[in-house]
């Protein structure tokens, strides 16, 4: 299946997860259409000072690609640097938020995969 980029459905979610700002979702495909148990096979760009607020993933794995920017990955003790070409997994119940604290958008690549 091919979708084109103009045919993807964009949503904005404000204070996603309790963070700052508005995050840009870009669904390159929806759960549904996915054999595979996906949730999330999307883009999400965060502006600069946006932010996805600190939570969990039970049962799931989600995999970050960092396509543009540069952010902070908080796993709620630490915080580490991320920046373009960068990959983050992260899940099994670990805590985690996405910072934009750069002067450029954000723009990731998600992928929310479940195993249980």
């Amino acid at each position: 299946m091919i979708r084109k980029a103009a045919d993807m459905p964009t949503e904005v979610r404000s204070q996603m997860r309790g963070g700052a700002g508005d995050v840009t979702i870009q669904h390159f495909f929806k759960k549904e259409e996915i054999t595979a148990r996906t949730r999330l096979c999307a883009r999400l760009t965060l502006p600069p000072q946006a932010s996805i607020g600190l939570h969990k993933h039970e049962g799931e794995d989600e995999l970050f690609v960092v396509l543009r920017g540069q952010g902070l990955i908080d796993d709620g003790k630490t915080q580490a640097a991320v920046q373009t070409g960068d990959a983050i997994l992260t899940g099994k119940g670990a805590e985690h938020a996405v910072i934009n604290n750069g002067g450029e958008p954000l723009e990731m690549i998600a992928i929310i995969m479940q195993y249980s």
